[in-house]
């Protein structure tokens, strides 16, 4: 799962470099944290938050195959 989300946003973004995603696994349930550049959150939530919600859309298609629960927060950087 974190591989996924890591090679879409770097993708998605000009500085792939400052994409970083933590998991965080607990009882068949993954909760991954997405950060990138501050430049880069347009990018990655897109208008209205549909490219954040087709990020979660894949995700759980990919996690209901491992039969697991995923979810994704995208943190705003400092």
């Amino acid at each position: 799962m974190k591989e996924l989300v890591e090679y879409i946003a770097r993708s998605l973004v000009d500085d792939p470099t400052q994409v970083q995603v933590e998991q965080v696994k607990s009882a068949g349930k993954v909760h991954l944290e997405l950060r990138v550049a501050k430049e880069d959150m347009g990018r990655v939530i897109g208008k209205s938050g549909r490219v954040a919600n087709a990020l979660r859309v894949l995700l759980r298609v990919a996690a209901a195959r491992e039969g697991r629960q995923v979810t994704l927060d995208v943190i705003e950087p400092r």
